[in-house]
């Protein structure tokens, strides 16, 4: 059995993964537990993985204060699963449904 805190949330390193965005290999690094979010709005989404992330992507570097990736893909699971909405916009008042 894994650690967990006394909430119940597993704590675990980061796994790094290979991605490619617009024809280009990059390295991101997020816990089991976001690449699992992922994998499963992706799914639900009939998307590869990739093309999700890319999305994501997409929307990150149109942002003011531009996170890094593996930032925007938290931030956007986080959205997602708090606000059931399957798309935002990020601009540079923060992330807002579209």
């Amino acid at each position: 059995m894994s650690p967990s805190s006394e909430y119940g949330a597993p704590y675990h390193g980061l796994v790094k993964r290979s991605v490619m965005i617009a024809g280009h290999s990059t390295s991101i690094s997020l816990e089991p537990l976001f690449w699992q979010a992922l994998e499963q709005a992706a799914s639900k989404r009939a998307l590869p993985l990739n093309a999700l992330i890319a999305r994501i992507d997409a929307e990150r570097v149109k942002a003011a204060d531009m996170p890094n990736l593996a930032s925007a893909l938290r931030l956007w699971l986080l959205f997602t699963l708090s606000n059931g909405s399957n798309i935002f916009k990020i601009n540079g008042n923060g992330a807002r449904p579209k």
